[in-house]
């Protein structure tokens, strides 16, 4: 068993000649079979693929997946929806050109929600993505596969895309890391648009190295994409210092004292009490840790205003889903119809109900009152964090209500009150800040995780806080402990 290790721990094994990339490979593959039965995370297995030449870089000739947004040269791209369930790309995105040019092996593209719509890892067209920690909860998403991939040890990292909390939450919820690093760091080329100025390419792995050192490789400024930077001088995994002694983090009193939800559950009792004993573990390795307060107001609108602006950019950018240009083609007289046929028959519900919101708030009568005010409000949140990044390093919150949900829903219990705990991870997509998700905990054997966001173009920092504390936990590089 060589796919529970580090990227460096299997770099070692390589070049020692204790193993070989055909034989990670091929243990890569086998998992995945073994892994897709159970958790059913991806919708494209490579089994023709093989290993690589081993170089100097860290990431030569180990496997990876790759979430089925990415555009990838003819192998099967579908963005988990049926509009698009025979498309074969003729180019590849520049993020995984990068990783290729890296010597890195991709061997499967993994479930997504439908175009990265949906928080749940349920709505692909391939079916519902469990959790490997527990079968009948859900993974989250819309990374739902790559994260389940990742947490049952197929390789050590997969791809993902965040436009909300798709990298960070899967991670929580399968007792991963998920970075999603500062806007425009890695190229959107070729990755499927959701809400472009949402969307962000990152990476789930087993722990904040890996994270960072798949992050360098995939990053650079790319002619393709205006909104990419150059980031030649952040260098992330050489950052990973682990000296924070001064270091100054805040919370948030609104998202995170008890007193805020009075019909809590247990479940998120003991992840507010756990997530209190990691501030204390802060302050032990020497970092300042300080409440701050945010107009709950402001806080209230948060999901609101994901929800206007992502599909009134959802809607944009997938009116060219016409099953004309590519995709299978609809039945009809004229290419009205075919086009009606086409978008009524490929797309989910949940999609759907989407794009009737998008194109609802951008008619010229609701623009203003709508998406215009949403801009707003989305400002107004940017603001108040960009505030926060002047006196202090990052801002450290709980993610979610405690651990995964049951896939049924049977048996959660939510209430309204919770909205603000499930949604604030977005904050970090209105700004484009760098945002990590580690493990910190179990609550009924199940990983729970906390989330740590700064300042733009300030991820050295962010991840490198990250790093400081994953060392003073027991959560680093575990495995799922059994698919059930």
């Amino acid at each position: 068993m060589n796919m529970n290790k580090t990227i460096k721990e299997l770099h070692e094994l390589l070049k020692d000649g204790k193993v070989t990339s055909d034989e990670l490979v091929e243990e890569a593959l086998k998992k995945s079979h073994e892994v897709q039965e159970k958790c059913n995370a991806f919708v494209t297995i490579m089994d023709d693929a093989k290993g690589g030449s081993v170089t100097d870089n860290l990431l030569s000739g180990i496997p990876y997946g790759i979430k089925d947004n990415y555009s990838t040269k003819g192998i099967l791209s579908t963005g988990s929806s049926n509009t698009l369930k025979d498309y074969v790309p003729f180019f590849t995105a520049t993020a995984i050109t990068n990783l290729e040019k890296a010597g890195a092996i991709a061997v499967n593209k993994t479930v997504m929600d439908e175009f990265g719509m949906g928080g749940t890892g349920t709505t692909g067209h391939t079916g519902v993505v469990k959790n490997p920690w527990d079968t009948n909860r859900m993974c989250a998403g819309s990374s739902a596969g790559s994260a389940a991939a990742v947490a049952a040890g197929v390789y050590p990292y997969a791809t993902g895309s965040d436009t909300g909390d798709s990298i960070r939450k899967p991670a929580a919820y399968c007792g991963i890391v998920g970075y999603k690093p500062t806007y425009g760091m890695i190229s959107r080329y070729g990755l499927f648009p959701f809400a472009s100025s949402l969307d962000h390419c990152g990476v789930l792995s087993r722990c904040v190295e890996d994270a960072a050192i798949v992050a360098d490789n995939m990053k650079g400024i790319d002619k393709n994409d205006m909104t990419s930077w150059d980031s030649s001088k952040i260098h992330l995994s050489d950052s990973l210092t682990g000296d924070v002694k001064g270091k100054k983090l805040c919370y948030i009193k609104e998202i995170c004292n008890i007193e805020n939800y009075p019909n809590a559950s247990a479940e998120l009792k003991e992840h507010l009490e756990n997530f209190k004993e990691k501030l204390e573990l802060c302050k032990k390795i020497g970092m300042q840790v300080e409440e701050v307060s945010i107009d709950k107001t402001l806080l209230n609108a948060l999901a609101s205003v994901y929800v206007v602006i992502s599909c009134a950019e959802a809607t944009s950018n997938m009116s060219n889903l016409t099953g004309i240009i590519f995709g299978p083609r609809g039945e009809g007289d004229n290419y009205v119809d075919m086009m009606k046929n086409y978008r009524t028959k490929g797309f989910s519900p949940l999609i759907k109900r989407r794009f009737v919101i998008g194109s609802y708030v951008l008619q010229a009568q609701n623009k203003d009152r709508y998406f215009y005010n949403a801009q707003r409000v989305r400002r107004l949140l940017v603001d108040e964090w960009k505030k926060l990044f002047k006196t202090y390093d990052a801002v450290i919150l709980p993610v979610s209500s405690g651990p995964a949900k049951h896939l049924d829903g049977s048996l959660d219990i939510l209430d309204e009150g919770t909205t603000i705990l499930e949604e604030h991870l977005q904050i970090g997509n209105f700004g484009g800040f760098p945002s990590i998700t580690i493990p910190d905990g179990f609550i009924d054997n199940l990983p729970v995780g906390l989330n740590i966001t700064g300042a733009c173009y300030d991820d050295e920092n962010v991840l490198n806080i990250a790093y400081a504390l994953e060392k003073e936990m027991p959560y680093k590089n575990q495995i799922a402990k059994e698919v059930k």
